[in-house]
């Protein structure tokens, strides 16, 4: 039996699996912020710092101000429950998440060794020196690496071979991270990083589709075959089967969202909360709009980021935030963190045509709680948006 879905109880679904509608009444820590990962399974790895980086902002955008070095716990050192590969994009990821890429690591090794111009093949040695100096040495970042070999009379190859080198070993799982010294990654073998019982996980590339396909469904709440798929980056035909046997389980259940015009399923377990009153700003890569069709169907909001945009062509701005108010995307923000000086600068801020009417205060709430878990003293608002000028009346 197929149910429908209205589009705004969808809207409430997706939210609410993303962790949305719940702050802690208590001080964000560990455990939370713990909490919180598992339910979103990822976190977009991006190197973008106007404001903050991107794996910085869901837990803000979710929880509320946090110590970001609780989080950077989680990722780095004998404490470090998350590891990193290339799930959705570049991403941490619980580490039992790890054995399920597997296939994906032997899928890059492959296509190097039957690709015979491919840069693996003509560099072997260097990858072989590479595993060498990670076994003699522990755990390395790629610049001491450089350093390292700089000062050897043996091999030494320059910053972008060895960075090249110890990519390409890292896609194929035979390195992994060690965690991030001042956002550098840190290179280790699998061994030195990851448990003989994780180590030795086997699972078939079908199982590890279904299980990932589980984990999407449940961050997703309700989705397509393609927002399922794309979460972790999966073609669509392995991820519909997945489906195809999520539902004949009953995990997952099809469902008919008006105007979606695509199959939908929703996640057994998905809330379906009768209000959603989030007030947050959203990163660029926060998975309720990284798939930009899904935040177009969701919300009504055509998304684009202008990094890549050329100055003059830009609409919104540089590093535009959309603005999330209840069950919906109201606007978007472009926001810098001038950290010398203390200020939070407000380079633009635009409201969508459906934006409450209050939507200025409810964002200079928002914004006066970011300024304050940044450490900044002032927030200035530049005079560009339509709703620069509300926003700056409501915080003078």
């Amino acid at each position: 039996m197929v149910t429908t879905v209205s589009p705004a109880l969808a809207r409430r679904i997706a939210l609410a699996a993303q962790g949305f509608g719940a702050r802690p009444g208590a001080a964000v820590g560990i455990r939370q912020l713990t909490a919180l990962v598992n339910r979103l399974e990822l976190l977009q790895i991006d190197s973008v710092n106007v404001f903050e980086r991107s794996h910085y902002m869901p837990a803000f955008s979710r929880l509320g101000a946090y110590d970001k070095a609780q989080l950077d716990r989680l990722t780095t050192g004998r404490e470090a429950r998350l590891t990193e590969y290339w799930a959705h994009e570049a991403s941490f990821l619980p580490v039992d998440v790890w054995p399920l890429f597997h296939w994906r690591m032997q899928n890059h090794r492959d296509r190097s060794a039957r690709t015979p111009d491919d840069w693996s093949n003509a560099n072997r040695p260097m990858l072989d020196w590479l595993l060498a100096e990670l076994a003699a040495n522990g755990p390395m970042r790629a610049s001491a690496i450089e350093h390292d070999a700089n000062k050897r009379s043996g091999p030494w190859w320059g910053w972008s071979e060895v960075k090249t080198g110890l990519e390409i070993l890292f896609r194929w799982g035979d390195v992994v991270s060690a965690g991030r010294i001042r956002f550098e990654r840190v290179y280790a073998l699998p061994e030195q990083v990851f448990s003989p019982e994780l180590l030795g996980t086997e699972i078939s590339e079908a199982d590890a589709h279904r299980e990932l396909v589980r984990r999407s469904a449940r961050a997703h709440g309700i989705g397509t075959v393609k927002d399922f798929a794309d979460y972790f980056r999966l073609k669509s035909a392995p991820a519909l089967s997945a489906i195809l046997e999520l539902e004949e389980a009953g995990e997952l259940l099809p469902v008919e969202v008006a105007g979606w015009g695509a199959r939908a399923w929703l996640h057994r377990d998905a809330r379906l909360p009768r209000a959603m009153d989030a007030q947050a700003l959203l990163s660029p890569f926060d998975p309720v709009v990284w798939e930009r069709a899904r935040a177009l169907r969701l919300f009504n909001f055509h998304y684009r980021i202008e990094i890549y945009t050329p100055q003059p062509k830009r609409v919104f701005g540089y590093y535009s935030l959309p603005i999330l108010l209840g069950d919906m995307i109201v606007g978007r923000v472009d926001l810098k963190n001038d950290r010398q000086a203390g200020v939070l600068r407000v380079q633009s801020a635009w409201a969508e045509p459906a934006a409450p009417t209050d939507a200025a205060g409810r964002l200079a709430q928002v914004l006066r709680e970011a300024a304050l878990w940044q450490g900044l003293e002032e927030i200035v608002v530049a005079p560009r948006g339509n709703l620069a000028g509300g926003l700056a009346a409501e915080l003078r």
